[in-house]
Parts: C-alpha cells; structure tokens; sequence
C-alpha cells in the first residue's frame, strides 16, 4: 500500500458497538491499516466531518449506518454531500435496510457505494472483509 493510501482515514458512523468492533476487525483482516475514527452517533459525526479545520486532515473515507439514534443516515449523507470540502468523500453506507427506495434515496444523495449488512454472523464477517479488500485498492481524493 503507499503512502497516499495510507494518509486516507476511515470514519465510520455506526451506533451499534458490536457491529463497529467486528467491521473493524474484519477491514483489518483483508489488510488495511488505515486510521479508524468511530461515532455511534450522528450530531458526533457531523461536527467532526465539518469542523472549520477539516482542511488540515488527510482525505476521508466514510462508512455510514443509516439507523442511528439521534439523525437518519440519509440526513447525515445530504450534510456531508452539500458540504463544499468534504462532498468529495466517498460515503459507503453499510447498513441492515435493503429497502429500494432507500438505496435509491441513497445514490440519488451521493452514496458511492450501498451495502446491506447480512444477519448471519458469518456472512457479514465475509462481507465486511471483501469491503477491506476493496478499501484497499479504491482510490480517495485530498480533501480540497
């Protein structure tokens, strides 16, 4: 991996600490060491994503539950999407809704990538390390 992918950061917007423990564990199994910074909440998120000083961080990568407890995710990907430094940011919402309308509301807002977490242990477990696999190979801008 080089440096450049290295400097991106991962944040993940995800309420559930089992879930967040065990999609960090499995990125870290296909091989990625990127930073992991983790919000079980939106308001967190948000103020992190756009603080006045976000053009000091590296480029982002964000993971993003849309059931959480005090915003929808979709509230959260319009703010991040209307937001002139961190729109670039490629969103990844990883979450249980396999609603159409909602994967559709999604990439119609900028989600670059929807996926649908198993139930199945194992299967998310599986599903989780390819998602690694493919962070570790996908290319994110600088923040501008």
């Amino acid at each position: 991996m080089n440096e450049r992918i290295k400097a991106v950061s991962i944040v993940m917007i995800e309420d559930d600490e089992g879930h967040a423990r065990l999609i960090e564990k499995n990125i870290r199994r296909a091989g990625v060491h990127n930073e992991i910074i983790t919000f079980g909440n939106g308001a967190d998120a948000l103020a992190y994503l756009l603080d006045a000083d976000k053009t000091r961080r590296g480029p982002l990568l964000i993971l993003l539950d849309l059931n959480l407890p005090d915003m929808t995710g979709i509230d959260i990907l319009a703010r991040i999407k209307s937001d002139e430094v961190v729109k670039r940011s490629p969103v990844i919402v990883l979450t249980t809704t396999d609603d159409r309308r909602e994967i559709q509301k999604c990439y119609d807002i900028g989600a670059n990538v929807y996926i649908t977490k198993p139930v199945d242990y194992d299967s998310f477990a599986n599903a989780i390390r390819q998602l690694g696999l493919f962070l570790s190979v996908i290319q994110v801008p600088e923040i501008a």
